[in-house]
């Protein structure tokens, strides 16, 4: 909201200094994203629409400089003065989007407006047209109620309707845009035809131009929800849909009338014809809140010593525009129709600490009261996964749910089972991902474009099918493996992304292993595999695609390595995370062990029967690994050298020679009687 200090200084005399005013609202919540001479640009949150207004931002520089506030000519509806018969539009309202509607007929002369009116619409950042629109867009932006003129003799009957849209109805806008109306939309209509989208922009054929000599003019309050899906179905974003979608004062509307006729008559543009059609069939009542003396205490954590003193806590409510009357140490408090936001005794709190001023609360820690509530089991292991990636040297990263076609697209075997948003924001929040990695993809992106060569993302979340949502960890890496002070640089390889994934399976106490993985387009031919847990596919890992990479913005040569884990399926074994054991007193034995075997053996096969191997009650424990392949001289064609580094460790004894070399060799034979394997 672009507010001129001059303009602001008509209802409330603060001081003529732009920085000064923007520091001190600032203060109270507001936010000056830039002071530009006289002009401050206000930031309001979507909860605020009361101050995308010269009134409602007034109101608030008011009550923070404890200075009285000065309502705009005329006050209200007692100020409006219009003949009591001449010609009037009958209104009628046919759906429950609009909850009041007002609208008055005048004569007018059309011409350019005059400089002061112009020059400060200009400082606001709108457009001046003429002098008839110019008024409305005067008012719109002091008061805050967004308001329509339209041409008195291109209204067929005239009469309005304010109606559902009916099915394949089109609307020619004031941006020349010719738009197909969904059935149930919200729009205004004459006898014949819709002449207006209710809340967001007017028509084309009724428009006020220079020949026009007689206006009807507009007054409404329109449901909030009904204004934002219109403006999302047919792309538009206005000044005043952007008051409407968040809630305007359903009060304001005669008063806004009064407000433009008062104007067009002091710059002699003409003067109302007739009298003022207010059509409010359920007249809204404003609510009262109690507000408590104790809980105003409690909630701000202010003790007896530094409680707000009574006459501060009436004194800023009511510079904010509540009703106030005292309850004993309590008080009543009227909420008027502005203020959308209060709806309880805590948003009253927030109005009177902001006020005060937060940084006059002395700092204590609030009284635990009660036992902090158990966490779901899913929030516990998405802590205990964050911290151990994060132990392996990944950062987290947080993506939206939301993303385009064109990155969802590569990571599912048929594009037509994406899961599409019915109104989406963009075109880049078109689907529910698929999967992680996209996400992860443009954030790893996002880093390299920022000369940030080595990164390793992670995240857990939600991730989307046609059939169901399930929870998900995915990480990408890029890169050297090592840090950069290293004289050896070695670049992230599929065996990194492997050794995530078992270090993930290890702590949900699952073992994984991996499959070929040809089916995983995505990935790079040769290093992509499907993760396996006790049977069950349950993820992937492999380099991203050269293709798919490019088409994120970088070089087709960049080696990206990314994984994916499904969670609802490893988790199956969720009693089972490993906790902390004590390390064994006893040495262990270490002995390799090299197998040739024919060239299409999985070493993930052999890993697993030597684990498999049956031992006796005193047999030692056995763990395993992998630690060289080799092909080349020595070794017959087709055939390859696997070797293996056995660990064997009893908890209650150190082994003798005898039980290292019988568990040796129950192992050579199990392997080479099952796989046709020969010790080297």
């Amino acid at each position: 909201m672009k507010l001129p200090i001059s303009w602001l200084r008509e209802f409330v005399d603060v001081p003529d200094d732009a920085l000064a005013v923007s520091t001190r609202l600032a203060g109270c919540g507001f936010a000056a994203e830039s002071v530009d001479g006289d002009v401050i640009d206000f930031e309001v949150t979507a909860n605020r629409p009361d101050c995308l207004s010269v009134l409602g931002l007034a109101r608030e520089a008011a009550t923070a400089f404890s200075l009285p506030l000065r309502a705009p000519s005329p006050a209200g509806d007692a100020g409006l003065n219009t003949p009591s018969s001449g010609p009037t539009v009958p209104v009628v309202i046919d759906t429950p989007a609009c909850g009041r509607y007002a609208m008055v007929v005048a004569d007018v002369r059309v011409a350019a407006s005059p400089a002061w009116l112009a020059d400060r619409l200009i400082a606001a950042g709108v457009r001046p047209i003429n002098n008839i629109v110019d008024v409305t867009n005067y008012v719109m932006l002091e008061l805050g109620q967004p308001m329509h003129a339209f041409d008195y003799a291109k209204l067929t009957g005239p009469e309005i309707h304010v109606r559902a849209a009916r099915a394949g109805e089109q609307l020619t806008t004031l941006d020349g845009e010719t738009r197909k109306l969904a059935a149930g939309m919200p729009v205004i209509a004459d006898r014949d035809r819709a002449v207006a989208l209710a809340g967001v922009m007017g028509g084309r054929a009724t428009e006020v131009s220079n020949a026009t000599t007689r206006i009807a003019i507009e007054s409404a309050w329109f449901d909030p929800k009904a204004v934002r899906l219109m403006a999302r179905k047919v792309g538009l974003n206005t000044e005043a849909s952007a008051r409407f979608e968040r809630g305007a004062d359903i009060d304001n509307p005669v008063r806004a009338i009064a407000r433009a006729l008062a104007l067009i008559g002091s710059i002699d543009a003409g003067r109302a014809a007739g009298p003022v059609v207010d059509v409010y069939p359920a007249p809204v009542h404003a609510p009262v809140i109690d507000l408590r003396r104790e809980y105003l205490n409690r909630l701000l954590g202010l003790r007896d010593a530094h409680a707000i003193p009574a006459a501060d806590v009436v004194r800023v409510l009511t510079s904010l525009g509540f009703g106030v009357e005292s309850a004993g140490a309590d008080w009543r408090v009227t909420v008027p129709a502005f203020r959308v936001d209060v709806t309880r005794e805590a948003d009253l709190v927030e109005e009177v600490g902001r006020h005060w001023g937060f940084d006059r609360i002395p700092a204590t820690f609030p009284a635990l009261r009660t036992a902090p509530p158990i966490r779901s089991f899913g929030v516990t292991e998405d802590h205990r996964l964050a911290r151990l990636m994060s132990g392996a040297g990944l950062q987290e990263a947080a993506t939206f749910t939301f993303i385009e076609h064109a990155m969802a697209a590569p990571f599912v075997a048929d594009a037509s089972r994406l899961v599409t948003i019915a109104n989406p924001l963009s075109e880049k929040f078109v689907v529910l991902r698929p999967s992680l990695i996209p996400g992860l993809l443009d954030a790893l992106v996002y880093n390299r474009h920022r000369q940030q060569e080595d990164v390793r993302l992670f995240e857990s979340g939600a991730v989307f099918s046609a059939e169901c949502e399930r929870r998900a960890i995915g990480w990408v890496l890029s890169g050297s493996r090592t840090d950069h002070w290293s004289e050896r640089r070695e670049g992230v390889d599929f065996f990194d992304a492997k050794g995530i994934a078992e270090l993930v399976g290890r702590a949900m106490g699952r073992a994984i292993d991996v499959q070929p993985g040809d089916d995983l387009t995505f990935c790079a031919p040769g290093r992509r595999a499907r993760l396996v847990s006790g049977g069950t596919a349950c993820g992937w890992i492999g380099q991203v695609a050269p293709t798919v990479v490019a088409a994120r913005g970088l070089k087709a040569s960049d080696a990206v390595y990314a994984g994916e884990i499904d969670l609802r399926e490893i988790e199956k074994s969720r009693k089972d995370w490993r906790g902390t054991t004590t390390p064994p007193r006893h040495p262990a034995v270490v002995r390799d062990l090299s197998f040739v075997v024919n060239q299409a053996t999985a070493a993930a096969d052999i890993l697993r029967a030597i684990q498999r191997v049956p031992r006796t009650q005193t047999s030692p424990a056995v763990t395993v690994r992998i630690f060289d392949h080799y092909e080349g001289k020595g070794i017959p064609d087709h055939h390859v050298s696997l070797s293996f580094r056995l660990m064997l460790q009893a908890e209650d004894r150190t082994l003798t020679d005898t039980e290292v070399q019988d568990a040796v060799d129950a192992i050579v034979r199990a392997i080479t009687a099952g796989f046709g394997a020969t010790l080297r």
